[in-house]
């Protein structure tokens, strides 16, 4: 028995020992080989948006097929609504949409994209959007200015994926306020 307890024999057994209490814990713990990725309604902060934002809040008309909403924040700070809303695409990538009406817009497109650079332009259904680019994030951003708001759409996702969230958005009509007879 001292053989196996000192010297590089001892430290072999020890070794052997331990792979092979990994190896049974591998074999009879459960695994999971699907993945999960927590899917959120966004729905109430989609009114919420349109109900408090004193600009056109614009959402997806659609969710693009295999994609997840995955994350919801809107916030009211200092009279400035934004509203942040992520998926995880197709490709599993990151893609969000995010708007404000921070002044200066500017500050608030520049964070959103992580870039104050812009890149080029693209034509999405007859709306110019501007283009930006960051390469060490790997982080895509399409960006629009309006008088009274921006909308980003940014994300890891290509270019396609954030050309394909930024057809779906659509202006929501602000709710009623109106009490209900009863």
């Amino acid at each position: 028995m001292g053989r196996f307890t000192q010297g590089l024999y001892g430290y072999a057994f020890a070794l052997f020992v331990c792979l092979a209490a990994v190896g049974v814990f591998l074999l009879i713990t459960p695994q999971s080989r699907t993945e999960h990725i927590p899917r959120v309604d966004f729905s109430i902060d989609q009114v919420n948006a349109a109900r408090t934002a004193p600009y056109e809040v614009v959402a997806p008309n659609r969710v693009p097929d295999n994609w997840v909403p995955n994350s919801s924040s809107l916030t009211q700070k200092n009279g400035v609504v934004t509203w942040r809303l992520g998926f995880a695409t197709a490709k599993r990538q990151h893609a969000m949409l995010a708007q404000s009406d921070e002044r200066p817009s500017a500050d608030f497109v520049n964070r959103m994209a992580n870039t104050d650079k812009p890149g080029g332009s693209r034509q999405i259904d007859g709306v110019t959007w501007e283009e930006r680019f960051r390469q060490d994030k790997n982080q895509r951003t399409l960006v629009r200015v309006l008088p009274d708001h921006a909308v980003v759409v940014t994300g890891s996702a290509d270019w396609d994926e954030l050309t394909a969230l930024a057809r779906t958005l659509a202006p929501q009509a602000k709710p009623s306020t109106a009490p209900s007879a009863g």
